[in-house]
C-alpha cells in the first residue's frame, strides 16, 4: 500500500526525521489559511500516488496565501495526466507547506534486497531525479549499505557509507542520524520502501525530507489499521485494483493472452510455456482453491476487461477437486457468458479423461498437456 507524501512525512517525523511544516486539506479557504501562517511563502502540492505530479501540473510555488488558494480550488477535482501514468488521477486533496530553501539535493532510501536477503540503504549525492536515471547515467554515484536482519547496523558502517556517497562534512552528522531514522521506520512500519527524494541541504545547514515515500506492506496492513482506512487503490492498475476487492490473485503483464490457472506455481508455469511457444501472457491469475463455476465465471470475466486479450488459456489441476467437477464448472461459466475470443483448456489430474470428453463437445478446445495448450492457444490467437 503506498502512502500519501503527507502520511509518509507524518510517518517518518515520529522516527525522528525533519520535515517541512505543513497541513493537508480541501478546502481553498484553509489552504488560505495555512499559506497565512507561512506568511504566504508556500508549496502547493496536489496528493495523488502518481509518479510526474509537478511536470502535470500538481506542484507549485506561492509568495501570496490567496493565490495558494486560488490554486488549490482549480487543482481540487482536476484529473492530473502525466507520462508515468497515462491514464490520470483526480485530485482530491492538497498539502500546503512551508518553502524549503535548497542548496544541494541527495537522495536516500531503504528498502528490501532479495538476492541478498537483507535491508539495503542507497544512498546518493545526485537527488532530485530518478534513481532509475541516475544509476544509467552514473552508477558510481550511488552507495548501497546492507543492513544486517540480526544485528542490523554499526554506527561506524552507517558513516562510512555517508563518506563514500560524497556528502559534504557539514552535513554527514544529520544524514547518519536521518539514515537510522529511516531504518527504524521500515522495520517498525513493515514498509517495503522509504525513500526520501530530495533530502534537502539548506544554507542554514539543516537536512530536511524535501519530499518523501513510503510504501507499506500489503501483508501487514492488518497491523496498522490507521493506514488501512485510508487506502487510496486510484494508484493501482484498475484491473488489479478490482481483483483485490475480489480476492483474485491477478497481477497485469501487457500480452495478449489470457492466463487462468489453480496454485500460483502451475499459473507461472503456464506463462512460461505460453512465452516458450512464442506468445505473451496478458496477465497472472490464480483462481485459488475450488474452480465452481461463479469462481471461473468471475475469473474470466476479469481476464476478458483487458482489450488486449484475444486469446484464453486455462490450466487446472485436479488433486483435491475432481477434474469433471472443473470442467463441469467451466462449462457452467461459458453457459453465462459471451466469449468472443479463443479458449483452450487443459485439466489434469483426478478425473481428467472424463473432463476433456466433457469439454470436447463445446467451443473450448482441449489439451493433454500444458505445452499442447500454450501451443494451441498462441496459434489460434494469431490465426
Amino acid at each position: 500500500m503506498k502512502l500519501h507524501e503527507y502520511q509518509s512525512k507524518e510517518l517518518l517525523e515520529r522516527f525522528g526525521v525533519v520535515v517541512p511544516r505543513g497541513e493537508v486539506t480541501s478546502d481553498p479557504d484553509e489552504a488560505r489559511r495555512i499559506a497565512a501562517g507561512f506568511g504566504g511563502k508556500c508549496v502547493v502540492k496536489a496528493q495523488v500516488l502518481m509518479g510526474g505530479r509537478g511536470k502535470a501540473g500538481g506542484v507549485k510555488l506561492f509568495e501570496s496565501a490567496d493565490d495558494a488558494a486560488t490554486f488549490t480550488k482549480e487543482l481540487i477535482g482536476k484529473r492530473l495526466v502525466s507520462i508515468q501514468n497515462p491514464a490520470g488521477m483526480v485530485v482530491e486533496k492538497v498539502l500546503v507547506g512551508e518553502l524549503v530553501d535548497i542548496a544541494e539535493e541527495y537522495y536516500l532510501s531503504v528498502l528490501l534486497d532479495r538476492a541478498e536477503q537483507r535491508l539495503v540503504v542507497m544512498i546518493s549525492k545526485e537527488g532530485g531525479m530518478d534513481i532509475e536515471e541516475v544509476a544509467e547515467k552514473h552508477p558510481d554515484a550511488i552507495v548501497r549499505l546492507h543492513v544486517d536482519p540480526a544485528w542490523g547496523v554499526a554506527d561506524f558502517e552507517v558513516r562510512d557509507a555517508v563518506i563514500r556517497a560524497g556528502i559534504p562534512g557539514p552535513a554527514q552528522r544529520q544524514m547518519v542520524a536521518m539514515i537510522k531514522g529511516l531504518i527504524k521506520a521500515y522495520e517498525e512500519s513493515d514498509a517495503d520502501l522509504v525513500e526520501i527524494n530530495p533530502v534537502a541541504w539548506t544554507p542554514e545547514g539543516k537536512l530536511i525530507a524535501a519530499d518523501a515515500k513510503v510504501s507499506i506492506d500489503d501483508n501487514a496492513l492488518f497491523r496498522h489499521a490507521d493506514y488501512e482506512a485510508t487506502k487510496d487503490d486510484s494508484a493501482d492498475d484498475p484491473l488489479e485494483a478490482e481483483a483485490t476487492r475480489l480476492g483474485i490473485a491477478y497481477v497485469r503483464l501487457g500480452g495478449e493472452i489470457g492466463v487462468i490457472g489453480n496454485g500460483a506455481g502451475l499459473v507461472m508455469c503456464s506463462l512460461d510455456e505460453v512465452s516458450a511457444a512464442g506468445g505473451k501472457a496478458a496477465n497472472f491469475l490464480d483462481v485459488g482453491g475450488g474452480a465452481g463455476a461463479e469462481r471461473v465465471k468471475t475469473c474470466v470475466e476479469l481476464v476478458l476487461k483487458d482489450p488486449n486479450v484475444k486469446g484464453l488459456l486455462i490450466n487446472i489441476f485436479g488433486g483435491i477437486t475432481r477434474g469433471d467437477l472443473v470442467a463441469e464448472g467451466i462449462l457452467g461459466a461459458f453457459e453465462q457468458l459471451d466469449v468472443q475470443v479463443p479458449v483452450v483448456a487443459r485439466v489434469e489430474g483426478t478425473a481428467a479423461d472424463k473432463a476433456l470428453e466433457m469439454l470436447a463437445g463445446s467451443k473450448i478446445v482441449g489439451a493433454q498437456t500444458m505445452q499442447e495448450a500454450a501451443q494451441k492457444i498462441v496459434e489460434l490467437t494469431r490465426g
